[in-house]
This record gives C-alpha cells, structure tokens and sequence, in this order.
C-alpha cells in the first residue's frame, strides 16, 4: 500500500514549509513557503552563509558606504527572501511565496510598494509571475493592498488567515490563495478551554473545512492551502484541500505511515454544505473580527512574531556586514 504522503498527493497538492532547500530536495513538494521565522533559521544554517554574504555585498553596494549596517540589513531581508526564493524554484516546478514586512500589515500603500518592488526583483531575474505568490498578513488594510495587486497580476498568499470573514473579504478581493491556520488555531482553543480535541474535532480543522466548503459551494476561484499542523492527524483530517503546506518533520512521518487515507474535502460535498452566504464590507469584516476573539488573539499575536522575526533577522544580517566589513573593508 502507498504510504500517506504518496496517497495525499493524488488529492492535494503538497507544499513544503521551510527555508530548507534540502529539505525541499528530499521531499520533492510542488510548491514551497517561507515565513520570516524560517528565513531566520536559514540564514544562520552554514551552507547558506554564502547566498547570505552575497546578498549583504550587493545590499551594501546599492546604498553606499554612508549607509548604515541597519538600513543595509533592511534591504539584504528584502533581497535574501528573493534571492531564497529564486533557488527554492530551480527545486519545485510551481510557485514560492514570498513575504511583504509584517511591520506594514495595516499599511496598504507601503504593503503595494513592497509587493511591487519583490515581483520586480523576480521579474528582472526571469522568472515568471505564475511561479511567485506575495505573502500578505490578513488584515482589512492587506487584503485592500492585494486586491489591486491581483489586477496588476501579481499574485497573493492570504497568510495569518484564522477567521471565516478574514477568508471571504479575501475571495472576494479576488485574491489567488489564502492559508489559514490550522495548529495555531488548535493551540488557542486548547489553552483557552483546557481540552484536547483530536481528528475531526479539531477547531482548525473545523475552521479550514469552513473556508474549503465556503469557496466551493459559492464558486469562488480562490485556493485554500492549510498551513501549520501539529500532528499528522490534522493532515489526514483535510485531505483533499487545494494545498497544504507541511514542515519536513510532518512529511517525513507522513512518508513512513502505511494505512489508507481516505478524502475528506471535495468540491461536490462543499456544494451540500449548509452555509449561508455573507458579503463582507469593512464595517462587517470589523464587527466579525471584534467578535472572534481566537482570530483577534491570533492575527496579533501572528503579526508580532513574524515582526520580532525581522528584527532579529536584520540583526544578524547587521552583524554578518560587520564581520565582512572588517576582514575585507576594500572588497566591499
């Protein structure tokens, strides 16, 4: 018998969540995903070290020896998530999302010249718009900045996605995909309730399978991708989802689990689902938000980490130039 992973890709399309592109190698996912944490985390892996100088090298050439180590940091994030991004696509044959700082998730205009300045980056390189997808937080301000961005033809990735009108202002912004979140969905109803929930009984499952139903009984183009799982029970739970992304570990024991995995979402069972449907301006985006303290909790608390993930990130980049600088002030 095939093992799960084997038997998910024939109904979902599988998406590595990681900076690791011997992961990715290993694995061989159709599409892959990096959020500023695990840029982090492959920045300081030592087989890297020489994209990452690169990058620092040609930041500091384009702003000039009067710019500080700080502003070059800045600008070697934006050029190292384009410079990953280019490598992880000569591994997967689809599409990478690329992050905008989550420092501008309530800031539609500095989001739009961030997301412009990346796919310009990816355009001077060659590679094509269908293989690149923005990663915007979720907010009302994000999903007005990929509205317009999706008419330009620059295609968004919905992330930190936990609440239905999150999801439906997004579909109806015409956005490509979102990625709502299923593990920390899970860990907010576990700390918030004291309980385990297990299998169908997961809230994240039970908000992604909303989301799935939602977009295919109204006939949205919009593709669901699930994103951070706990276990693999949560997999097996949305197998016939668009997209999931999982974490290497999360594959690998999906690869070494024999057993049948049966479909769970479908377009033709979303079309009997019993949902109504809602139009979501901001006043009602707003009240809905207010209301689900999960999503309030989340959003934040998601924007605030991939935040401290970028200064610490620029911090390393700062100190990395400092070391370059002072073992070869001539060459810089």
């Amino acid at each position: 018998m095939p093992n799960l992973l084997e038997q998910l890709r024939k109904y979902t399309v599988v998406v590595a969540d990681t900076g690791d592109f011997e992961a990715m190698e290993e694995f061989k996912p159709t599409d892959a995903t990096t959020n500023p944490s695990l840029l982090t985390a492959a920045a300081g892996m030592p087989q890297y070290q020489p994209l990452v100088d690169g990058v620092l090298l040609d930041a500091r050439k384009e702003l000039g020896d009067k710019a500080g180590d700080p502003a070059v940091a800045n600008l070697a994030f934006q050029r190292l998530a384009v410079a990953f991004g280019k490598k992880i696509l000569h591994i997967v044959p689809g599409r990478v999302s690329t992050e905008v700082d989550a420092r501008m998730s309530f800031d539609t205009e500095a989001t739009l010249a961030q997301a412009r300045s990346i796919i310009a980056q990816y355009d001077e390189a060659g590679v094509g718009r269908d293989h690149v997808l923005i990663k915007i937080a979720s907010t009302w301000e994000g999903i007005r900045a990929a509205e317009v961005l999706e008419k330009e033809n620059i295609h968004c990735n919905l992330t930190l996605l936990f609440g239905l009108h999150q999801a439906i202002a997004a579909a109806e912004a015409g956005v490509t995909l979102v990625s709502p979140f299923v593990g920390r969905i899970l860990d907010w109803y576990k700390k918030d309730t004291g309980k385990d929930y297990h299998g169908a009984e997961d809230p994240g499952v039970i908000s992604v399978t909303s989301v799935y139903n939602y977009f295919k009984k109204f006939g949205y183009k919009t593709q669901v991708m699930g994103a951070s799982f706990r276990n693999i029970g949560e997999i097996e739970e949305l197998a016939g989802c668009d997209l999931l992304t999982i974490s290497p570990h999360l594959l690998a024991e999906l690869e070494s689990t024999q057993g049948e995995l049966q479909r769970k979402l479908s377009p033709e069972a979303a079309k009997n689902s019993d949902l109504a449907r809602i139009s979501v301006d901001k006043k009602t985006f707003d009240a809905m938000h207010a209301k689900d303290r999960m999503a309030t909790d989340k959003l934040k608390e998601g924007i605030d980490g991939f935040s401290s993930a970028l200064v610490k990130l620029e911090q390393i980049l700062a100190k990395r130039l400092a070391e370059l600088e002072e073992r070869a002030p001539a060459a810089v």
